[in-house]
């Protein structure tokens, strides 16, 4: 049975699960029918929006993201806020399909009752996030979840796009998982607002205040992403709990001075009208494809593009051209 606009409303500001889960899947999908309510729900759930701290966090594979997720939103929620977790799960190149695996590996932060996980798949898109989780976010929003942490599909140099959608992006390390160089990729680095050296024991604390000391040396080298925030490495181990705190008041710290400076609704701005600009690309290709004669042309193009008949921007500007003057 289809389910009304009025009734995902509704389930959204109880705080119904099943219909939070439902509403993000509407959104979730391609399908016309479906795009249309998806997008009266959005324009309906707006003034609820806007409210939550988004945290973006990432880290190459083994940093142990879904264990600092996992114990963080616990903290969380000892704290008293209620804690939405989007974990991107990277989707099969070939058959576009996703494990989907993230609610078994945060079974204890599953079972909580101010807690929600929804996994997705990245579908391909780049960025590290899925070409819905501004919109997914939004839901979660209006549903009064007070911090929406983002789980990328890992770290590189095209995931940085997390960074366009949150408040916070923290970048989880580990030592001697061969991500030393990672580490200090200009392009993360300038992305990043706090850092967490994950898994410090005793028997690696001092290659990990090593690697500290080189990730401050480097960040000293970069210019500073927000006035009068130094970004801090932090130590610890998010499987037993420690260090955790630190990067809850880090994290608290760093919205406080974004606020102070007016700096938190500046960015949010910008990060809007980078959601529309990509909404923009998608819908003009979406109108391209359904015109019979444009999509011949957008095939033709694509074909010249791939057999290097002339250069790929050169074939795109054709065709952008054509598309144009035919309306």
């Amino acid at each position: 049975m289809k389910i009304s606009t009025e009734d995902f409303i509704n389930g959204i500001k109880s705080g119904n699960k099943r219909l939070i889960a439902k509403a993000i899947t509407l959104v979730e999908s391609i399908k016309p029918e479906h795009r249309n309510q998806a997008e009266e729900l959005l324009k309906q759930i707006l003034p609820l929006t806007g409210k939550s701290i988004r945290v973006g966090i990432t880290g190459v594979p083994g940093a142990g993201k879904s264990t600092f997720i996992e114990n963080f939103g616990r903290l969380a929620i000892l704290n008293g806020k209620k804690v939405a977790v989007l974990a991107i799960d990277p989707s099969s190149a070939i058959n576009k399909g996703s494990i989907l695996g993230d609610k078994t590996r945060m079974e204890e932060l599953a079972k909580e009752e101010n807690a929600f996980i929804r996994p997705s798949p990245s579908s391909g898109f780049l960025g590290g996030v899925a070409n819905t989780t501004f919109e997914t976010m939004m839901i979660c929003e209006a549903a009064g979840y007070d911090y929406i942490l983002i789980e990328t599909v890992g770290v590189g140099q095209s995931e940085v796009l997390v960074s366009d959608i949150t408040d916070v992006f923290l970048f989880l390390k580990i030592i001697g998982g061969g991500d030393e160089l990672q580490g200090i990729k200009r392009g993360i680095m300038e992305m990043v607002d706090v850092i967490f050296i994950n898994k410090v024991e005793e028997s690696n604390l001092q290659k990990a205040k090593n690697t500290k000391l080189e990730l401050k040396r480097a960040l000293d080298f970069l210019p500073s992403k927000e006035k009068d925030w130094k970004v801090p490495v932090l130590l610890g181990s998010a499987l037993n709990n420690i260090g955790l705190n630190e990067v809850y008041q880090k994290i608290d710290d760093f919205i406080s001075l974004k606020k102070k400076t007016n700096r938190f609704e500046e960015v949010r701005t910008q990060q809007s009208e980078k959601r529309f600009e990509y909404w923009v690309q998608e819908y003009i290709l979406a109108m391209m494809k359904k015109n019979d004669s444009v999509e011949e042309a957008y095939i033709q193009h694509k074909k010249n593009a791939s057999d290097l008949i002339s250069n790929p921007s050169t074939e795109a500007k054709l065709f952008v051209e054509k598309f144009l003057k035919k309306n």
